[in-house]
């Protein structure tokens, strides 16, 4: 009888216990972003700044199995091992968030159905796995989950979210979600990318690519967690709509479009709102983008790298530093106390299409005018510019502007290359439009 009693009262006790507290706590106090209450990367170039990493493929699978034309084998929680494995070699080089997503990124191509939700907006358990492991490795690493919502791509398939009460559902369940689970190191995006052409594809559409679609979208998820710090994330032009500004707790912009002259000047127009400016996608890589990194940290902002070749391409890899040693070398002086920046020391030459942007939409047989900008082009002896679709030479000799119609509809991913003395020296970011 009296091992019973023992029995009952711990199944009672059992019952009644607590979920195990985390130990890393993100804020926002004064525009500045706080952990625990102390200030991040205190008394170095970054201080106060969220400084991350585009890692949103680390949960990634593939409904449609579409993967298989890409590689031979692919398991997801194997995946998202190799990821969290090197967690700690990228916060020691001073990345303080990771950006990871409930539809992931573009994997390489075309297709991919991978997503956390339902068609209805409930959430997926065997998904949100994955997303649980990668916050709870750093939770204990001391670092901040930027946990994004949509992506554009994943529409038109028969997993896809089917109404506009399911997507918001879907951001609803989202913010309850992180709530019962008392996670306090995660802050949401909403979307990525909201004004992105590809969310064209969606039931209501141009509800949810407004202003007014995602301060719906935000209110939904502070109702539904009053604590959570909320965002969405615009283009990549390094713009963010003043309608949402006063809705959101920080102000999420993507640069990977934006030449690196006129980060100063994009940043700057941002400021004066008593909210923290997080860069958390750019897709420059190597010495530009270094750069790229010290120019918004100069100028006040947090940055966000994006290594889609490595991190976000099939097969993802996950080499910590080695990803880009000179991107994450800069990490590691931009973290540490005592580092100072010298200005003079960021030119680099680099080459940027302006226009269009990632989302742009055009007619077929429309002449789309491409823009660019170069700096410190002219270090090279002999520059060549090419430009390229889908990795298809289109033209050499290219001159600015340069005038393009695409053969047909579809969608393209543009950039450009340089050339000196027939070396490939330089590739551009690539730029994502659809023509139909």
């Amino acid at each position: 009888m009296r091992n019973n009693v023992v029995l009952f009262l711990f199944i009672l006790l059992g019952c009644h216990a607590k979920e195990p507290s985390f130990q890393t706590r993100v804020s926002i106090e004064d525009e500045k972003w706080h952990i625990n209450g102390e200030l991040v990367n205190p008394g170095s170039p970054a201080e106060g700044l969220l400084m991350n990493v585009r890692m949103v493929n680390a949960v990634f699978e593939d409904r449609g199995e579409k993967w298989r034309d890409k590689v031979g084998k692919f398991d997801p929680e194997q995946n998202t091992e190799m990821f969290i494995a090197k967690l700690p070699e990228y916060v020691n080089q001073g990345v303080n968030a990771f950006v990871i997503s409930l539809q992931g990124g573009m994997p390489g191509y075309e297709g991919a159905i991978n997503s956390a939700y339902e068609p209805d907006g409930k959430l997926r358990d065997s998904y949100l796995d994955r997303v649980e492991s990668v916050i709870k490795v750093n939770d204990k690493l001391g670092a901040v989950v930027i946990l994004s919502c949509f992506y554009q791509r994943q529409r038109g398939h028969k997993y896809a979210l089917d109404s506009k009460k399911s997507i918001l559902n879907a951001v609803e369940n989202t913010a309850q979600w992180i709530k019962e689970k008392g996670y306090t190191n995660v802050i949401l995006e909403v979307a990525n990318e909201f004004p992105h052409g590809g969310f064209k594809g969606w039931p209501d559409a141009d509800w949810l690519i407004s202003d007014q679609g995602q301060i719906d979208l935000i209110r939904t998820a502070k109702k539904n967690h009053p604590g959570l710090l909320v965002s969405t994330s615009g283009l990549g032009h390094g713009r963010f709509p003043d309608a949402l500004i006063p809705e959101v707790d920080y102000i999420l912009i993507h640069f990977n479009n934006t030449s690196l002259a006129d980060y100063g000047d994009k940043i700057n127009a941002l400021k004066g709102h008593g909210k923290p400016i997080v860069c958390n996608e750019d897709d420059k890589v190597g010495k530009e983008g270094a750069a790229a990194l010290a120019l918004a940290v100069y100028h006040g902002a947090a940055w966000g790298f994006m290594h889609s070749a490595t991190n976000q391409n099939m097969p993802f890899e996950f080499n910590g530093i080695e990803d880009d040693r000179e991107v994450y070398e800069m990490f590691k002086k931009v973290s540490t106390q005592g580092e100072y920046l010298k200005i003079d020391e960021l030119e680099q030459p680099s080459l940027t299409i302006t226009f269009p942007n990632d989302g742009n939409r055009f007619k077929e047989g429309e002449t789309i005018e491409v823009a660019f900008t170069g700096m410190f082009l002219e270090r090279l002896e002999n520059p060549q510019i090419v430009f390229r679709v889908n990795e298809e030479v289109e033209t050499r000799e290219v001159s600015e502007p340069l005038s393009w119609q695409p053969p047909k509809k579809g969608d393209y991913f543009i950039y450009l290359e340089v050339f000196d003395q027939g070396k490939l020296v330089y590739t551009s970011a690539p730029v994502d439009i659809t023509v139909e």
